[in-house]
């Protein structure tokens, strides 16, 4: 009956293994054991130290005055271990991660997703100048339709100006040349000359460093991990911090993104200090030589300093381990002239690099562009187009403005 005992218990804990194995496989996040972390962050389990080597008895007296103890008559000297050839590794099977598209030519591939915005602002200021005569009224309209899709009084102001000096020139003008005017006037005041390249590169020998900024609900989160799709697509090796450690979706939905690209993940438990994962990523970051870290800070609310200081804190932690090269503010482009306000608050706690704007595919604010960069002088270097996974894209203001007008592929 003991032997039938023993079996099941063997056969349980063979069991248990055994479904451990299945559920770790692919995982890709980082992590300590409970008593280790301390409480603040899970991470990478360092590797064992080599066993300490004992020195050798000494032959003379010992600091007491005595000689060396007698060896004990039932000391026993284990035998060496057998030496055992272990297979080659295999990589797991079942473990395929998706290959994201390289970011270049994505704006061109999502002007389509612009929809809402040509039906509103492109066409429509296209259906006024088409009129064969301009009357105050018609102008009017078309500063209407700028203000109403949030592209700023100063903008709209220059953007009017400049179509009413094209129009008297282009007066027998067609639709084809009237599309190329309103195009090259919105690219214009959308800062073509702005630079919008982002700071993921190593540097040094350390790693390239992003924290990513913004309020709850703006799709942070999300971005972070659609940022890490575009960096594997461009062929860049990242890694992960999630320290958004208050909300308790947040480490998971970021580790589900790093692992369907096979990017590590560093994360703490709810509630850990933010500064602590982000430090720990970073150095992760360092440590792996990897190109780029990735850190996606708590959603905060801007009218709250404490929070807002916390940014700045952040910040100083990580750059004990490695510059931070770019500060990402996350702005959804729905809320209009508040997200403005949002991003001076922002820039108050850090220096922002680039902007953000997410949830461009369903508004009519596609102005919100010009809004941003004109009054915070912050060049907008990526927005969001839809819900999938590759809808982000790094912003080219002429395919933005073909996009807003449309008429043409």
């Amino acid at each position: 009956m003991e032997f039938v005992l023993i079996a099941i218990a063997i056969l349980v804990v063979a069991l248990i293994a055994g479904v451990g194995l299945l559920v770790g496989r692919g995982r890709r996040t980082t992590r300590l054991d409970e008593d280790a972390a301390g409480g603040t962050t899970l991470t990478r389990p360092r590797p064992p130290a080599p066993p300490r080597e004992e020195p050798p008895p000494p032959s003379g007296a010992t600091a007491s005055g005595l000689g060396a103890p007698p060896a004990e008559p039932d000391a026993v000297t284990p035998e060496a271990p057998p030496e055992v050839e272990l297979p080659p590794a295999e990589p797991d099977r079942g473990v395929v991660f998706e290959t994201p598209p390289p970011s270049a030519g994505r704006l061109v591939r999502l002007r389509s997703r612009l929809a809402r915005s040509q039906s509103s602002l492109g066409r429509g200021l296209l259906t006024v100048l088409a009129r064969e005569r301009l009357t105050e009224d018609d102008w009017e309209e078309i500063e209407e339709t700028l203000l109403a899709a949030d592209v700023g009084v100063a903008a709209t102001t220059q953007i009017v100006d400049r179509l009413r000096t094209q129009s008297m020139v282009l007066a027998t003008a067609s639709g084809a040349d009237l599309r190329r005017l309103l195009v090259r006037e919105l690219t214009a005041v959308l800062g073509p000359d702005l630079d919008r390249s982002l700071g993921v590169d190593r540097r040094e020998g350390r790693p390239g460093v992003v924290l990513v900024v913004g309020v709850n609900g703006a799709g942070k989160t999300t971005t972070v991990g659609k940022i890490a799709r575009v960096l594997v697509g461009d062929g860049r090796s990242v890694v992960l911090g999630a320290a958004d450690t208050f909300r308790a979706a947040a480490a998971d939905q970021l580790e589900t993104w790093g692992e369907r690209v096979g990017v590590l993940t560093v994360r703490g438990r709810e509630g850990a200090d933010p500064a602590s994962v982000a430090f720990e990523a970073v150095r992760t970051g360092v440590e792996a030589e990897v190109d780029t870290v990735v850190v996606d800070t708590a959603g905060r609310l801007h009218t709250k300093g404490g929070l807002m200081d916390e940014l700045g804190k952040i910040k100083r932690v990580v750059e004990k381990q490695s510059p931070v090269t770019e500060v990402l503010l996350v702005l959804d482009a729905t809320t209009g002239q508040n997200g403005v306000v949002q991003a001076r608050v922002f820039t108050e706690a850090v220096t922002v690099t680039g902007v953000v704007l997410t949830k461009l595919d369903g508004t009519a604010k596609g102005g919100i562009v010009v809004s941003v960069q004109r009054e915070l002088g912050i060049p907008v270097k990526l927005i969001g187009l839809g819900e999938g996974a590759d809808d982000l894209a790094p912003f080219e203001p002429e395919a933005f403005a073909e996009g807003l007008v449309g008429g043409e592929d």
